[in-house]
């Protein structure tokens, strides 16, 4: 009888599946039930059984289904790929990768920089990374609070990755926005590949400002936090024997960097100015998003355009002028990024506003 219904449920999955597994188990549970009330205690322990059996096994893997077909790893260096995720809004067509998840193979282990916005990308993001070393994966980081960063850490913590780590700032505010982030990320993304995700931020070791991780092998990792970015909490990671940095969303590159109601870009700038004073200007740069490039590129891609933004909206501020002026402002140098027509009114709108509540 188990065996048949293990046959079953292993026939129904797909794309996906990691959801509608969860709902056959769950009508498993339910039968269980009926077959108690009617009273055949034989068959309703055999359902129980396979429940608990069922369950076990889900966990072990974190995620059933097919490897998902999200871009392939891109080799920065000997031992560093980055896959880089779409330029666009996350939506079904990307299944929420539109960020870069990033991974390093040292001697020890595997570190991986962002767990993916579901378990689905996560677990295909594994199978690549086995594709290219039989190393396991052993540190994990995100760089922000965001779904895309957070939301696949439960297939991590599953499949056995014990150190995970985060700033202590993005990783509370993920906590206390969870529910709310996996209900809009299903709603943008597809509820199919993202309910499974679980909020497992008390498995994480936090940071404040900086925290260095032994990698093995004689080499390090720095974790830090260089201060509010595009998000409250930013987190990058800068590996010394290599020249490597990979910002988090401290540094954009080809993508218009976008503002949001709890972005401020004064906070922003000055965070850079504090990364630009620790991480060498010759370092080899994983952006949060776009293609790996230089330090003088990603200055130039998010740095400079803020700058220049500010200083342009100043002018019309300082002269009383209106907000619809300061969204006027020249942007079309930029009109070729991805996102443009999103961002370049509403970044100018914010910069207005901060500029008029005396942000200099």
């Amino acid at each position: 009888m188990k065996k048949l219904i293990f046959t079953a449920i292993l026939s129904t999955l797909t794309v996906g599946a990691s959801a509608q597994q969860d709902l056959y188990v769950e009508g498993f549970e339910a039968w269980a039930q009926e077959l108690k009330a009617y009273g055949d205690e034989i068959s309703s322990h055999a359902a129980e059984a396979y429940v608990k059996d069922a369950n076990g096994l889900i966990k072990k893997q974190g995620y059933i289904g097919e490897e998902l077909p999200i871009p392939k790893a891109t080799k920065v260096m000997d031992g560093v790929y980055t896959i880089v995720g779409s330029q666009i809004w996350h939506n079904p067509s990307n299944f929420g990768l539109n960020n870069n998840i990033s991974f390093i193979i040292f001697k020890d282990g595997v570190f991986i920089f962002n767990a993916g916005a579901n378990p689905a990308i996560a677990y295909s993001v594994h199978q690549q990374i086995k594709r290219i070393t039989d190393k396991p994966v052993k540190w994990l980081a995100v760089e922000n609070n965001q779904g895309h960063a957070y939301l696949g850490a439960s297939y991590w913590v599953d499949v056995g990755v014990k150190n995970l780590y985060s700033s202590s700032q993005a990783n509370d505010l993920f906590n206390r926005a969870f529910e709310r982030e996996i209900q809009e990320w299903g709603e943008r993304v597809g509820h199919l590949i993202t309910r499974d995700s679980r909020n497992v931020t008390d498995k994480f070791t936090t940071f404040d400002g900086k925290m260095t991780i032994d990698v093995g092998g004689g080499e390090t990792l720095e974790l830090i936090d260089f201060g509010p970015g595009h998000t409250p909490a930013s987190t990058s990671a800068y590996v010394p024997s290599k020249n490597l940095f990979l910002s988090g969303d401290l540094a954009f590159n080809e993508r218009m960097p976008v503002m949001f109601n709890y972005t401020n870009s004064f906070d922003w700038m000055e965070s850079f100015d504090n990364m630009m004073k620790v991480i060498p200007a010759d370092a080899k740069v994983i952006p949060g998003h776009g293609t790996p490039t230089d330090m003088a590129t990603v200055k130039k891609q998010t740095y400079d355009y803020f700058r220049y933004l500010q200083k342009e909206i100043k002018k019309i501020v300082d002269a009383e002028g209106t907000v619809e002026q300061a969204e006027a402002v020249d942007q079309s140098m930029y009109k070729d990024r991805p996102v443009f027509e999103q961002a370049a009114k509403n970044n100018a709108r914010r910069i207005y506003n901060e500029l008029q509540n005396g942000f200099y």
